[in-house]
């Protein structure tokens, strides 16, 4: 199983971010799934992918190439694709994966996040999405999409296409069992 992992390109204020990435490597490696990831070499997304690889797995990553020329592209990978645009690298990415898991990050997380929901509602994927909630991460978020439910703008099957768990190993095997 191909999992791309959305998560930040900052390591976050807490050791708690960290070594949650690391864990996510580790049932990725458990769980013989291939990372799909942005691949940088920054924040958590750097972390997973590192965690992955020492355990001689597979990483696959997708990057800009306006992001590669920062250097911020990750040398150590299995793969490593230099797209053209933001877009592309989320498209590449999609049709690189059997799921999605979403750890924390910032505007790019989200914006990932967002746009893969919205292609499953619109039936345009069928992969199954997760939350990986660290440290109570995505309650915020998690709640506000139980409001658009309640206020009538996301139905309540749509929501039910996200699947929210904190341990990654219980994650994995929800989407697993998902997978199409």
């Amino acid at each position: 199983m191909n999992v791309c992992v959305f998560c930040g390109s900052s390591p976050g204020n807490s050791p708690i971010y960290k070594e949650a990435a690391r864990a996510l490597g580790r049932a990725l490696l458990a769980f013989n799934c291939t990372l799909v990831y942005g691949g940088g070499n920054i924040g958590l997304m750097g972390i997973v992918a590192d965690e992955v690889l020492s355990g001689s797995g597979k990483v696959i990553g997708v990057i800009p190439d306006f992001l590669m020329q920062k250097e911020l592209g990750h040398q150590g990978l299995t793969q490593l694709e230099v797209v053209k645009s933001m877009h592309e690298r989320k498209q590449r990415m999609a049709d690189l994966s059997n799921a999605f898991i979403a750890l924390p990050g910032g505007w790019g997380t989200l914006d990932e996040l967002a746009e893969i929901l919205t292609w499953k509602q619109l039936g345009l994927i069928s992969q199954p999405v997760g939350l990986l909630n660290i440290n109570s991460f995505f309650d915020h978020l998690h709640l506000q999409m139980k409001t658009m439910v309640e206020e009538g703008f996301l139905q309540q099957s749509h929501m039910n296409m996200l699947i929210v768990e904190k341990i990654p190993q219980t994650l994995l095997a929800k989407l697993g069992a998902r997978t199409v």
